[in-house]
């Protein structure tokens, strides 16, 4: 989703989340190399993997949305000022519930992110609630002893979320690790909805399509499994291969010139959106690394009984069903090469 090799850490705000007011906080603004390059993977690595991009939202009027008024703020000052402390006051008062943690929060303002190819600058939020325990080799000028302390490593960031700095509405990615215990993070700290642009396009077609394959198809038409994965090969394809999604050339390329299929997926493409209260756009730019997540999840794989495990991926006629007078069923595979 980002590139951060050539980012750059402006300033970092660290504090104590407590049940009780902490006034102690450490603010800094110069890192040696090898201190930047280690908050960098840890503060940033986990969103280069995220698939979905979101924006503030409130449920009367944006600026009535304390996060988002503190980040612009901080936009457009370039430092932070006194604005860290909004931020965890904003914090406090959104995280009352009983079985909230306290944690450890950081706030970093970064420079030259590189998002859809061009540089932004971003603030990222983090809380750490969980820490893992490692040993510090002695200290050999000194009395040799093993040190068991607790630190914070790529894999413990609990609650994140980056806010880019992008065109009007800022572009805001965000997890949370620990969603079951209570969804104070996402909606009540930041709140926000996913944000309507390519990424989230290209995200919700896929998911939408192969719901459609796998789901509803076998409610409609008579179609082996054989025959939806060959659909879903040719869904992905067509993502991996073109850079401007086209609705109608996508539902040829797979569905050819079955009208009837055609009809259906138009109408659960519509329910869908209805129920999700989606709003794709019929055009729109790929966005490859969500592609390449989503692949992921559309299985080419025919399993048969516990036996056999076949992995289709190319023509759909070189693969045949069929059954024996004996009543067992059997696929014939034709196939040139063997390795």
């Amino acid at each position: 989703m980002i590139e951060y090799k050539g980012a750059s850490i402006q300033e970092l705000f660290f504090k104590k989340i407590k049940e009780e007011t902490d006034e102690q906080h450490l603010i800094q603004s110069e890192f040696a190399p090898s201190e930047e390059e280690t908050m960098k993977n840890i503060f940033l690595k986990p969103f280069s993997e995220t698939i979905n991009t979101y924006q503030f939202k409130h449920e009367v009027d944006l600026e009535l949305n304390v996060l988002f008024q503190l980040s612009r703020k901080i936009c457009s000052e370039g430092s932070f000022n006194e604005t860290p402390e909004g931020i965890v006051s904003h914090l406090r008062m959104s995280s009352r519930h009983p079985n909230i943690k306290e944690g450890d929060l950081f706030i970093v303002r970064f420079r030259d992110l590189m998002f859809g190819g061009s540089p932004v600058d971003g603030l990222g939020i983090y809380k750490v609630e969980k820490k893992d325990v490692f040993i510090e080799t002695p200290d050999w000028t000194k009395e040799p002893t093993l040190l068991f302390k607790e630190g914070i490593g790529e894999k413990k960031l609990d609650k994140a979320c980056l806010i880019l700095f992008t065109d009007d509405p800022f572009t805001v990615l965000a997890y949370d690790n620990n969603s079951s215990e209570a969804v104070y993070w996402k909606n009540d700290f930041i709140n926000l909805d996913f944000k309507r642009d390519h990424v989230n396009d290209t995200n919700h077609f896929l998911q939408m399509t192969k719901s459609y394959i796998t789901d509803q198809m076998p409610e409609e038409f008579e179609v082996s499994k054989t025959d939806q994965i060959d659909l879903l090969n040719k869904s992905i394809k067509y993502f991996k291969e073109a850079e401007e999604f086209d609705k109608g050339e996508f539902e040829l390329s797979v569905f050819g010139q079955e009208e009837e299929a055609i009809n259906s997926f138009r109408f659960f493409d519509k329910q869908y959106q209805d129920e999700m209260d989606l709003d794709l756009s019929d055009s729109f730019k790929i966005a490859a690394n969500s592609v390449k997540k989503q692949a992921r999840i559309f299985k080419s794989v025919l399993k048969l009984d516990k036996n056999f495990h076949v992995y289709i991926h190319g023509n759909r006629e070189l693969i045949e069903r069929g059954e024996d007078s004996d009543g067992r069923k059997y696929y014939k595979i034709y196939y040139q090469n063997e390795s």
